[in-house]
């Protein structure tokens, strides 16, 4: 009785008029953000909360959700049309958007897009319903034990996913702790390597520093190709729904494993929709029965990537709302929102503003079921506006990467280190080297640092007490699990190697016996 009084009190702060119209604005802000090349999610949000100054809280709520939405879906636009990845969750699925677009299938695989990313939604949106109440009663138990495992465990999933090898992927990672180093120690108080720049005593800012390693890595890496007058090729939009629902029926379980998948990926802090879809994408091509079509534009991949993408967002908001940690950076985001707002992220969100929570619930459902609507027209806008030649558009890309930067803290300095992590991330792609565990190394280094260092005080510096607690030492078996299964892996496959080698030797050995006897 009282959760329906909490859901009627919600509908009537969502559907009012001027809330509608915010949903409105924030999806065509989103879709136009997302299907620019460069332009990320998290720098749209960074963008958007100056403007929610202004609003109530719910608004101000609404016009993230709606905006991470349509965002996440749009930047598989530029993605299919022009092989660039408009977000950065969307770079998992796009050598086979492109490839299918070169066939002559971009309405096709658009209008997939547009289609698992709101079923996607909508399942992230039904397991954060009935989810996070049950997790809010298990967060009054975490301490700093907890918090650093879940850090690890999304440190790991980065790692292990990489389409690189695992060394790379490693190193990468390594990279983005390296840059969390850079700032004011918070157990010691103590600079380090700040070399006495004063901007540096904050640290590395994440988000110009995402910007830069996906929008200006991306357009080096397309000035420097041969092909720079090439024009894009532009989707059909009466073609858009064509063969789709035989595509649906044929991976229905697909799409129900990575709206699954995809939520719980979410879920963990710091991993969000960039490591579901690239954990759905490596789950569906090890069960694939035609595993050797993907990279050529099979669509397969796409389903269950984009799947996971959206339904990534809602789980990203689950340890926002009931840790108070960030599942992804726009949920970094978020938390300073609610801070801004009056509302603690927190177990106590559940029963101090309650109508908040349902609130954040029913927007998350109207913004997947406004996608399918909207997305339409931001494909049809999309292939228009990408007719401009590639030499022309990637200044644009640049300038916008260079604004977004700038308007973060209204500083040059984030805007040079936009450039010089844009230019290293160049340098790490071409080395094949990949750019996304270091994202999440610097997004996740510093809580990492901080929850490891409150826990060596508390414990007095005794490791034992990591497994104490038996949620810390369920979670501690689990990291320390996917931190060896590539030993175990290789050791199953060096035993296996060698078993035939001993079958043949053993049958070598018995037909000289026979010769001798």
């Amino acid at each position: 009785m009282i959760m329906i009084e909490h859901v009627q009190t919600a509908a009537g702060l969502i559907l009012q008029p001027y809330v509608l119209l915010i949903i409105s604005m924030s999806a065509i802000y989103g879709l136009f953000i997302g299907a620019i090349p460069g332009l990320t999610a998290t720098m749209a949000t960074a963008l958007l909360v100056p403007v929610t100054f202004f609003m109530d809280p719910v608004p101000a709520l609404a016009a993230i959700v709606t905006m991470e939405a349509m965002a996440i879906f749009a930047g598989d636009i530029p993605g299919a049309l022009v092989r660039i990845p408009g977000t950065p969750s969307s770079a998992a699925y796009v050598e086979e958007s492109y490839a299918l677009t070169q066939k002559g299938q971009a309405g096709y695989v658009l209008g997939v897009d547009v289609t698992v990313a709101a079923i996607g939604g909508m399942i992230g949106s039904i397991i954060l319903i009935l989810l996070a109440p049950r997790l809010a009663e298990v967060a009054m138990q975490f301490t700093c034990f907890e918090y650093f495992w879940l850090a690890c465990i999304g440190l790991s999933c980065a790692v292990l996913v990489s389409k690189k090898s695992l060394t790379k992927g490693l190193l990468s990672l390594l990279i983005g702790l390296m840059m969390t180093t850079v700032g004011v120690d918070i157990t010691l108080g103590f600079p380090r390597f700040t070399f006495g720049i004063t901007d540096f005593l904050n640290g590395f800012n994440f988000i110009p520093a995402m910007i830069g390693m996906f929008g200006v890595s991306e357009v080096m890496r397309n000035v420097s190709s041969e092909d720079i007058h090439l024009r894009f090729q532009v989707a059909r939009a009466e073609r858009l729904f064509s063969g789709i629902g035989r595509t649906l029926r044929k991976y229905k379980l697909n799409i129900v494993r990575s709206g699954v998948v995809g939520t719980l990926v979410g879920v963990l802090p710091g991993a969000g929709a960039d490591i579901a879809a690239w954990i759905c994408y490596a789950l569906s091509k090890k069960f694939s029965k035609d595993a050797d079509k993907f990279g050529t534009g099979h669509i397969e991949g796409i389903v269950d990537a984009g799947t996971a993408n959206n339904a990534g967002l809602g789980g990203a908001w689950v340890p926002a709302l009931v840790f108070g940690i960030p599942g992804d950076s726009i949920t970094a985001i978020v938390i300073g929102v609610l801070f801004m707002k009056g509302l603690r992220p927190g177990p106590m969100i559940f029963t101090q503003t309650p109508h908040i929570l349902y609130a954040v619930y029913m927007t998350f459902i109207l913004a997947n079921l406004v996608l399918i609507p909207f997305g339409i027209m931001a494909i049809k806008a999309g292939s228009q506006m990408l007719r401009v030649p590639r030499n022309i558009l990637m200044p644009a890309i640049l300038m916008f990467c260079i604004v977004g930067s700038f308007a973060i803290n209204n500083t040059t300095f984030d805007v040079g280190i936009m450039l010089v992590t844009g230019v290293m991330a160049y340098f790490m792609e071409a080395n094949d080297i990949p750019v996304a565990p270091a994202i999440l190394g610097l997004v996740l280094g510093r809580l990492l640092e901080d929850n490891f260092m409150v826990s060596m005080i508390k414990s007095e510096w005794d490791l034992t007490y990591f497994f104490h607690r038996p949620v810390s030492a369920i979670l501690g078996v689990i990291t320390i699990t996917l931190w060896l299964s590539p030993l175990f892996n290789m050791l199953w496959k060096r035993y296996h190697k060698s078993k035939p080698s001993d079958i043949q030797n053993e049958h070598k050995s018995t037909l000289f016996d026979k010769k001798t006897l």
